[in-house]
């Protein structure tokens, strides 16, 4: 019986996406939509395929764009959590700044940061450190809070320091806070790359983007849309893999 449950699950999902790329064939050939607006997703596949060199050069790059990006917003935010899980002056002073980078739209500081830094890799670096960073760092912070203050008492008790408390039990608090975060990064993280590369550069698919719409090739307009959605797809299912992988004992819980 669970295993059919699962089976339904699995093809629920499956069966949806289907039914709308059904639709989507029907408004197209129908022409309810004009062709040159909406165009059928066989010709989003052509599109695809004749492109796929091109587009796999350009994913290349906003990949790399991102894998930095992310890197980066990761060090950061762990260093920034510790030192505000340690210094409550800390936190209250500099967590309402964090706050206050999320509330500015990303498409707003993307040209200045272009101004400011130029054209290359640097701006579309930054901007993804800045939109990814905040939930990392809410999700360290609030796996900090999250440790059992039993079992720090009880580690205390037994003579071990701030580094021992914050290795044996804050940390292993942290990670199941930490991957919920940078699940969330990583739904922002090629987005945002994408975004700084429409607003300059000579690589990327937001480039790749931006010289498609301006030919009114919407097919390949399409192609690329759905390239970054399943590549921010498949970051998240890696990411998911290496929660599994340095948390075994969270699957065995749910069991």
């Amino acid at each position: 019986m669970k295993r059919q449950k699962s089976i339904i699950d699995k093809l629920l999902p499956l069966g949806t996406f289907a039914v709308i790329i059904a639709i989507w064939q029907i408004l197209s050939v129908t022409e309810v939509v004009p062709a040159f607006m909406l165009p059928s997703p066989v010709k989003v596949v052509k599109a695809f395929v004749s492109d796929f060199p091109v587009l796999m050069e350009h994913a290349g790059y906003t990949l790399l764009e991102s894998a930095i990006g992310m890197s980066v917003s990761i060090v950061i935010a762990f260093f920034a959590a510790v030192i505000m899980d340690r210094f409550i002056l800390a936190k209250k002073a500099f967590y309402p700044l964090m706050v206050v980078t999320q509330t500015v739209p990303a498409i707003a500081i993307a040209p200045l940061l272009v101004l400011w830094f130029g054209f290359g890799l640097s701006p579309k670096i930054i901007l993804i450190v800045i939109v990814c960073f905040f939930p990392v760092a809410v999700g360290f912070l609030d796996g900090f809070a999250s440790a059992d203050p039993d079992e720090i008492k009880l580690l205390r008790s037994m003579g071990a320091g701030n580094m021992q408390i914050f290795r044996h039990i804050k940390l292993p608090y942290s990670l199941p806070h930490f991957f919920a975060g940078l699940k969330v990064s990583s739904s922002y993280c090629i987005v945002s790359a994408v975004i700084s590369e429409w607003l300059g550069g000579t690589n990327g698919l937001g480039v790749y983007m931006t010289r498609v719409r301006k030919s009114y090739a919407f097919d390949k307009m399409f192609a690329v849309i759905i390239l970054v959605s399943a590549l921010s797809l498949l970051l998240m299912a890696l990411i998911s893999l290496l929660e599994k992988k340095l948390m075994p004992y969270k699957k065995e819980e749910r069991k």
